[in-house]
């Protein structure tokens, strides 16, 4: 009997020390340096930051909640979320070659993924044909497949990267897309190095910079309110950005994944240009039940007062419906976007469907509609209805 303790008491002390080494070691291990660089407003040599505070994308829940407490109930499955379909029905309908002109034509990929159409141009943000969207084959799994086949995508001119989160950098498809079709990657500071291992080349650039892909056409990568990170141990290592696109016809602005900050970015991004189309998140917002926001994920609530500020006259809300990355319902954000639409008596920011080209129309400046307080909003959103949507 002692001899059984005494093996029992060395196998528990090398598992101490194991993993007494683990947390010393693997960190450090799993660090990244994608950036060196002179210091800056957002830089302090080392990481990146958002001007505007980061303290809140630190949390994901009220009070506090941090990803910790959400990953534990969210894998053991005792959070009580609603359930999600295992798949969801895409009808694929092929995108033309290309768009000449004035003429925009749009494809919702799925997530953050969107074929954008226009002067002869074909741009691809944030690609992702990944079947799971995470680090060595794991992560949340796709409910819907990608709206365009891979092998159906027409040749790729420039391909927009908003940061390195596994849902929005897969290197496997940007390995693809460069061996097929070479195109002009275009992503924040840092990313190119993420980027770069694929054998793929792109162009990184600081908030506020742009970089000219043809006469008339300017990529500018401009500020959001996110964070960034492989491996967690590397978080803000790299660059987090959204995108305007500025085109004769008015420009397109792609917010990448963001919370709102300070609300101010949206604003920068319309100073460079009318915005034709905007492509708006409005899911992953949710971690227990009735939230509204995180701070790295705006929700509809607060999409709604970006598409208003950005002076859009259409929007597309992306990043939902596709990975299962909070606790909301599958239709929650659609629906919850409708009414507070309603809300706010906006138009012209409705979603489409995955794999359905969709003609968008010329610019035509908006109807001025008068802000409405984020607190004012919140209670005519206080209704059976809303509250119904988890």
């Amino acid at each position: 009997m002692r001899l059984v303790l005494k093996i029992v008491g060395g196998i528990v002390l090398l598992a101490v020390v194991a993993v007494a080494l683990a947390v010393t070691i693997v960190p450090r291990f799993l660090d990244r340096i994608y950036y060196r660089g002179p210091a800056s407003g957002h830089f302090d040599g080392a990481h990146f930051a958002n001007p505007d505070n980061d303290a809140d994308t630190q949390q994901i829940q009220p009070a506090g909640g941090g990803r910790a407490s959400f990953f534990w109930r969210y894998f053991t499955g005792c959070d009580g979320r609603p359930a999600w379909p295992t798949s969801v029905a895409v009808n694929r309908i092929a995108p033309p070659a290309r768009v000449e002109g004035e003429r925009m034509v749009v494809t919702w990929v799925g997530h953050a993924s969107v074929l954008i159409q226009t002067q002869g141009l074909n741009i691809l943000t944030d690609p992702v044909w990944a079947e799971k969207a995470g680090p060595l084959g794991t992560g949340p799994r796709r409910v819907a497949e990608p709206g365009i086949a891979f092998d159906a995508l027409p040749r790729i001119d420039v391909v927009l990267v908003s940061h390195n989160h596994y849902d929005h950098l897969d290197k496997a498809t940007l390995k693809r897309l460069w061996e097929r079709d070479r195109p002009r990657i275009v992503t924040s500071l840092g990313n190119d190095s993420v980027i770069g291992q694929t054998g793929a080349q792109a162009t990184a650039l600081d908030w506020g910079q742009r970089v000219a892909i043809k006469p008339g056409v300017d990529v500018v990568v401009t500020r959001n309110h996110h964070w960034g990170s492989r491996w967690f141990t590397d978080r803000n290592r790299a660059l987090w950005s959204s995108f305007v696109v500025t085109l004769p016809g008015g420009n397109v602005f792609f917010a990448g994944d963001t919370g709102m900050g300070d609300g101010q970015w949206p604003v920068e991004a319309a100073a460079l240009g009318p915005i034709r189309l905007a492509l708006i998140p409005i899911g992953a917002f949710r971690f227990v039940d009735g939230q509204m926001e995180s701070g790295s994920h705006i929700g509809p609530v607060d999409a709604v007062e970006v598409y208003r500020r950005l002076g859009a006259a259409h929007a597309i809300p992306i990043h939902w419906g596709t990975f299962r990355l909070s606790f909301e319902g599958y239709d929650t954000p659609p629906k919850l976007l409708a009414a507070a639409m309603r809300c706010t008596g906006q138009t012209g920011f409705a979603p489409v469907a995955i794999g359905r080209p969709t003609e968008v129309a010329g610019y035509v400046k908006p109807v001025t509609v008068t802000p409405m307080a984020r607190a004012a909003l919140l209670q005519c959103l206080d209704t059976p209805v809303v509250r119904d949507l988890r």
